[in-house]
């Protein structure tokens, strides 16, 4: 093992890294809002705007990030849809990630126990109301850990982003491992980093756990 090569290599692999972790922080936000919305609307809305989303979230959740992101990358340019390699790739990751958050968040908002609901009807609280004051804060302590379960996932499925030319990490090390022929070195790094990633949101997830659940406690 020669880890002398990181010593050229290693500023291309922190830009690499660093244009992973706002991949992964990107598209988590957006699939995470998009997801909400989507759980939000089918808890909501009638049946004419539940079937369409229920559909969405089937198709998305059965078929491979990889699929959907070469017909959104190179089947888009067929309807005129051109994005760079980059926009594409946030645009993908929001996409795959929303039916997943929206599930968790749809299990979540049914665990909010139906008497505080009712209660807050009962004393005139406008359902916008309830979903900022009841839904949100009491179904967010419960989905949490699969909130931040799935995020750890989108990590790893930003590597698939390197497919479509995006410079994040996996492309750095593939483009280190071919200039070098070091593969061992190449590989051990993006594990490294990745793990290094997943501990760091493991982390701040339980420790986010901890001071909602603190919260809410105080709270009542």
């Amino acid at each position: 093992m020669d880890l002398s090569i990181f010593g050229t290599y290693g500023p291309m692999l922190l830009r690499g890294f660093g244009m992973t972790v706002m991949c992964w922080a990107l598209g988590t936000v957006f699939g995470m809002a998009l997801g909400l919305a989507i759980a939000l609307a089918q808890r909501y809305g009638g049946r004419a705007l539940r079937w369409p989303l229920q559909v969405y979230i089937e198709v998305i959740r059965g078929t491979p990030f990889l699929v959907q992101l070469f017909l959104l990358y190179y089947g888009g340019r067929m309807i005129g849809l051109r994005l760079d390699p980059l926009p594409a790739g946030l645009v993908g990751l929001t996409i795959y990630g929303s039916p997943y958050f929206a599930e968790i968040f749809r299990s979540a908002f049914r665990a909010v126990p139906l008497g505080q609901i009712e209660a807050a009807r009962a004393i005139g609280l406008t359902e916008p109301t309830i979903v900022r004051r009841i839904l949100l804060p009491v179904g967010l302590v419960s989905a949490l850990p699969a909130l931040v379960n799935f995020s750890i996932i989108l990590t790893k499925e930003t590597v698939i982003l390197s497919i479509i030319t995006v410079p994040e990490l996996m492309y750095q090390t593939q483009r280190m491992s071919t200039e070098t022929f070091r593969y061992l070195e190449a590989n051990l790094a993006l594990a490294l980093f990745f793990w290094g990633l997943v501990e760091v949101i493991s982390r701040v997830g339980r420790r986010f756990e901890a001071r909602i659940t603190k919260h809410l406690i105080e709270r009542t």
